[in-house]
């Protein structure tokens, strides 16, 4: 097989990245557009030792599984890979890869996940669930500025402004920006050259009150005519979406990161509020806050349950960001203690843990595996019940790991965004005196690859 062979191929799985994967004569091709069930014409792109890379030329037959997508730009846009995938499918595939993972990677014996493996928590609505939106802006083919969404795998913008999971307001704000940079001449920023002022838009809906805040990232300190922007937004406002504050924030760094350090608030207080649950949370451009509310509170709802607290226990949140699962426990526990290495998320913390009205929730910044263990000495007698850990896609760091294996809570629940990396770290937990006694997968990502998981840890009592 060379460059450009054109070959029939039929589609059996899915990659982490949503490409269709088929094998030829024992080669594995990876095409992107094709899904499980899917027969296609395919034209060979890339070609190495053991596998390679195609592109459908004709689709001969269709997955059964097959739908029209939503979404006109989805095989453009790098947003969502399963657009075109059933959701009931979409859910069979995220259970089943958590569950392969775990198998495979957390070696958990298959009897064993069978008894504790629950039903995926998935949406009745699965679109227009994001309450963030990052949206870069570049000049468009005339020359004039246009924002939409990354193309997979690069820095080409996608002209697009109504994303089929984000919030339908976006599109009218973005309409408004636009209008704004034509008007007064705002060049958008160009990452080959480093010229040009307006980055990204950064947009973030509050479910509870129906407000959003706009944060606008430029090459510079500040944004000419603003006023008229702010007096643009204003008109255009609705029952669905009020401007509530309007941000600047200076990125002159020639990378890929998106916010800088310097925030200024032009209008309002530079923060909205929402709510999960009964706990009112502050957000400011800089505060990791889940994107979907509906599910992120089925998902904390499923921590605490697995928690399983009685009101006397005393409970570490490692990787706590601003409070988010603190302040759930908190509710139910004697006393919750929070852990996170980035300062301004503790101090979203505890100001969330003020405004609610919480007193037995304290928060710490540092290393967790430094925290713990320096806290540890200073209360040898304090024992501590139930950890629970959120951290990054990467997984928590095997010495995060040691301390809390150290400290023998008798329950551990960890809440992941990465199947892989949970089953490599259940499988350390595992072979170090605890036993996995609950699985639970929640979809906060419909129409994405990605999918949250909860799990419980269980002390296995010596013998």
């Amino acid at each position: 097989m060379r460059k450009n062979d054109e070959f029939e191929l039929e589609i059996t799985a899915l990659s982490d990245e949503g490409l269709g994967i088929g094998k030829l004569d024992g080669f594995v091709w990876f095409v992107k557009g094709t899904l499980p069930g899917d027969t296609a014409l395919c034209l060979a792109m890339k070609l190495k030792k053991n596998y390679g890379f195609a592109r459908v030329k004709t689709l001969l037959k269709p997955s059964p599984e097959r739908v029209t997508p939503r979404c006109a730009v989805e095989q453009r846009c790098g947003g969502c890979q399963l657009q075109a995938l059933s959701y009931e499918a979409e859910l069979r595939f995220k259970a089943n890869k958590v569950r392969e993972d775990l198998l495979r990677i957390g070696e958990v014996p298959a009897e064993r996940l069978d008894a504790v493996t629950e039903a995926i928590v998935g949406m009745e609505e699965p679109s227009r669930y994001r309450n963030k939106a990052q949206v870069p802006f570049a000049a468009g083919e005339d020359g004039r500025p246009v924002a939409g969404f990354y193309a997979a795998r690069s820095h080409r913008v996608i002209p697009w402004l109504d994303c089929d999971i984000g919030a339908k307001e976006n599109a009218r704000i973005l309409e408004v920006l636009l209008a704004f940079t034509e008007r007064f001449g705002i060049a958008p920023y160009d990452e080959e050259s480093g010229r040009g002022l307006l980055r990204h838009a950064l947009i973030r809906k509050s479910r509870a009150t129906k407000s959003y805040m706009l944060c606008l990232i430029v090459n510079g300190k500040e944004l000419p005519h603003w006023e008229a922007l702010l007096q643009a937004l204003q008109a255009a406002d609705s029952e669905d979406a009020r401007l509530e504050t309007l941000v600047l924030n200076t990125n002159t760094r020639r990378d890929n990161v998106i916010l800088g350090d310097t925030v200024r608030t032009l209008y309002g207080r530079g923060y909205i509020e929402d709510s999960i649950g009964d706990i009112r949370f502050r957000i400011s451009p800089h505060s990791f806050y889940q994107v979907n509310p509906v599910q992120t509170e089925a998902m904390y709802g499923a921590a605490l349950e697995f928690a399983a607290l009685g009101g006397n226990e005393t409970v570490w949140d490692l990787y706590c960001g601003i409070g988010t699962i603190s302040l759930f426990l908190a509710q139910q526990a004697k006393k919750v203690y929070g852990v996170e290495i980035v300062p301004a998320a503790i101090r979203d913390a505890k100001e969330n843990a003020k405004r609610n009205g919480i007193a037995n929730a304290e928060f710490f910044t540092g290393a967790a595996e430094e925290v713990l263990p320096a806290w540890q000495r200073e209360h040898p007698a304090q024992y501590i019940d139930v950890i629970t850990v959120d951290p990054p896609r990467k997984g928590c760091d095997e010495t995060a790991l040691r301390t809390m294996v150290e400290l023998a809570p008798k329950r551990i629940v960890y809440v992941s965004c990465n199947p892989s990396t949970l089953a490599r770290d259940i499988k350390y937990l595992r072979a170090n005196g605890y036993e996995l006694t609950r699985v639970r997968p929640v979809d906060n990502f419909p129409r994405t690859m990605h999918v949250e998981t909860v799990c419980l840890m269980s002390r296995v009592e010596e013998k």
